[in-house]
């Protein structure tokens, strides 16, 4: 059977649509460099000195814990790849003073901020006009490219406090609840690429390096009592659940 070009291209596409999570690139694995480790070595230094993140490189060896031995070769992801980005470099550094209460945190809950423009400052500010003590509500804002960087990720003094978040109406959550806005209105369009990859990226870096365990993930409209479509229907959060339960 003889296939066109538009059958080629077609197919071409599908295939690579069957490969890919959440709208983000595959590690290209083929390109990797090989590493021997060394003593000293944990699976974080190795990441930062080599401009990728922990998920990439146990993703790349089909690795299930962080443990790693001397001498073991491992197959470093090739940073001209997308999701090999560390986009945490400049957080690790902010919050690398905070004596995190761990056991207070029990859930993260992902939000948009309904609206294109803003950052942490704007929203700190108009969170204050409105009689909030604390300011930005949240704990982290993640920028779409207007008035932060694409996929900047921006701490808030909530989190660098250590205190409760504003996010929720429900004070009880609010104790317990690590707030996370994307800034978008994703009712009427899509979280950029570089805002989802960061955003993944957090999320392991909270429960994997900071809180040291798995807490329970939400969109702010599945939470009892808040009435809203936030994080909004453009969201992914089907499938978000499916990576972090």
């Amino acid at each position: 059977m003889r296939y066109s070009r538009r059958h080629f291209t077609r197919n071409t596409l599908l295939a690579s649509l069957s490969c890919t999570s959440l709208g983000i690139p595959l590690l290209a694995q083929s390109r990797g460099r090989s590493y021997t480790v060394r003593k000293g070595d944990t699976l974080s230094h190795i990441a930062r000195r080599h401009q990728t993140t922990v998920a990439a490189i146990k993703r790349a060896n089909n690795l299930t814990s962080d443990l790693i031995r001397i001498g073991q070769k491992i197959t470093l992801p090739d940073p001209r790849v997308y999701t090999t980005v560390d986009r945490l470099h400049s957080l690790r550094q902010q919050c690398a003073g905070i004596k995190v209460r761990k056991s207070q945190w029990q859930r993260i809950v992902v939000h948009h901020s309904a609206i294109k423009y803003g950052n942490a400052s704007t929203y700190d500010a108009t969170h204050r006009r409105r009689g909030m003590k604390n300011g930005l509500a949240y704990h982290f804002v993640i920028g779409n490219g207007i008035d932060s960087g694409d996929g900047v990720i921006e701490v808030g003094p909530r989190w660098k406090k250590q205190l409760l978040g504003g996010h929720l109406k429900s004070y009880t959550l609010n104790l317990s609840s690590i707030g996370i806005c994307l800034v978008g209105n994703f009712e009427e369009s899509r979280p950029s690429q570089k805002q989802l990859d960061s955003f993944v990226q957090l999320m392991n870096w909270l429960q994997e390096a900071v809180l040291k365990q798995k807490v329970d993930f939400a969109g702010h409209r599945e939470l009892k009592g808040e009435q809203t479509v936030c994080p909004g229907k453009n969201f992914p959060l089907s499938a978000m659940h499916r990576r972090f339960g």
